[in-house]
Parts: C-alpha cells; sequence; structure tokens
C-alpha cells in the first residue's frame, strides 16, 4: 500500500509540474499578475473566494495549494490555501448535512456507509489519516461525512491538521514551478515521500489497534 500511495502522489506531482511549467509564462503575465498577484488583499480574496467555490464541489486540494504557491510563494501560498481548503470542506459538509442528505443517501448509500464505518469510532484520528494519505476523493468523503452521524468538530479538526503536510508540499511545488528553483521542487519530493512513508505507518498502527482491541473484546464478551 504504501509504495500505490507514493507512485500516485509522485505522479500528481509530475502533472502538475508539468501543467505549471507549460502554462507559466501565461499565468503570470495574464492571470496571476492581473487578477492575484498586482490586486493586494482584493486578489487574495479572490483567490480564496474561487477556491472555496471550486474546492467544495471537486477541485483537488493539491491544485488549491500548487496554485496558491505558485500565486503568492511558500509561506503565504500555504496560509490562503489551507484557508479556502478548510472553508471548502465546511462548505461541502454542511451542504450535505442540511441540504443534500437524502439526495446523497439515495444515490451514493454505499459511499455514506464506508465513510461512517471508516471514521465514525475515533472521527479525529481517522480524518487525520485519511488527509494524509492521497486515498481516494477528499470530496467523496466530505459529503459522506456529512451525510453521515460523524461529529462535525473533531473531523474539521483532523482535516485541517491531516492538510497541513501535503499542502506545504504542494505550495513548495507551486512556487518553485514558478520562479526555477529546482531545489524546492526535489525538497517537496523528498518530503512528499516522507510523509507518505509515516502516513502509512500510522494507519496499519492505528488499524491493527483497533482489530485487535475488536479481538479481545469478542473473546471476553464484549
Amino acid at each position: 500500500m504504501t509504495l500505490r500511495i507514493i507512485l500516485r502522489g509522485l505522479l500528481v506531482i509530475a502533472v502538475l509540474l508539468l501543467i505549471g511549467y507549460s502554462l507559466r509564462d501565461v499565468l503570470d503575465q495574464q492571470w496571476v499578475d492581473a487578477q492575484i498577484r498586482g490586486r493586494g488583499a482584493t486578489g487574495e480574496l479572490l483567490f480564496v473566494v474561487i477556491c472555496v467555490l471550486l474546492g467544495s464541489v471537486g477541485l483537488s486540494r493539491q491544485v488549491i495549494a500548487f496554485l496558491g504557491g505558485y500565486a503568492f510563494g511558500v509561506g503565504y501560498g500555504f496560509v490562503l490555501s489551507m484557508l479556502a481548503t478548510v472553508a471548502a470542506c465546511m462548505t461541502t459538509f454542511y451542504l450535505s448535512r442540511f441540504l443534500l442528505r437524502a439526495f446523497v443517501w439515495r444515490h451514493f448509500s454505499e459511499r455514506v456507509r464506508r465513510v461512517d464505518d471508516f471514521i465514525r469510532d475515533n472521527t479525529f484520528m481517522m480524518a487525520l489519516l485519511f488527509r494524509l494519505l492521497p486515498l481516494g476523493s477528499n470530496w467523496m468523503v466530505n459529503i459522506g461525512a456529512g451525510a453521515s452521524g460523524v461529529r462535525s468538530v473533531p473531523f474539521f479538526a483532523g482535516s485541517t491538521l491531516g492538510y497541513v503536510p501535503q499542502m506545504l508540499i504542494f505550495s513548495l511545488l507551486g512556487s518553485g514551478a514558478r520562479v526555477d528553483e529546482f531545489w524546492q521542487v526535489v525538497l517537496a519530493v523528498v518530503l512528499f515521500v516522507v510523509a507518505a512513508v509515516i502516513a502509512a505507518y500510522l494507519f496499519r498502527q492505528y488499524r491493527q489497534g483497533r482489530i485487535l482491541t475488536r479481538s479481545t473484546g469478542d473473546k471476553i464478551g464484549v
């Protein structure tokens, strides 16, 4: 599983870098400079609003972080993309919970059950681990969590903390693609591999702990 996670993540990195390098002149001169980087707080707000809207309907958080790093550099790009991603997560969650619950259960009942089974026992930890690992669709997790009965506060807290490593890594990638800093790209790839290995290890440890706990409980009649 760890190797598959790493390969999938490296493929995402390669695709984003290819897009960034091929479009950097157009983005720099015609959009980023005109609409985002050169407009102060207005451009920053525009970036966050657009990313919240697109993120709430499925835009990848890696893409949001990459664009944030591309437009604002590593530090500020990371902060703004984190803000947009968490807001998009909350938007999708509450739309699913209060407005679309019947529709989601009717059309995606099996996925909702899988999400609920995965995170209901320890919502904070499982949300954290799921965000650390590039597994499945984060958008569908937000929808499934909203439609299920999981508590919102630990879900948002675990998600926010779990977003940090990959958001920082892809902000670093975006900044490197913009300013031709090859060392930033290399550092981002190394950090991604390390984070994926650690996250996969933590997931295995947590899953084994759950299996052991359930097995012990069954034996003593719990």
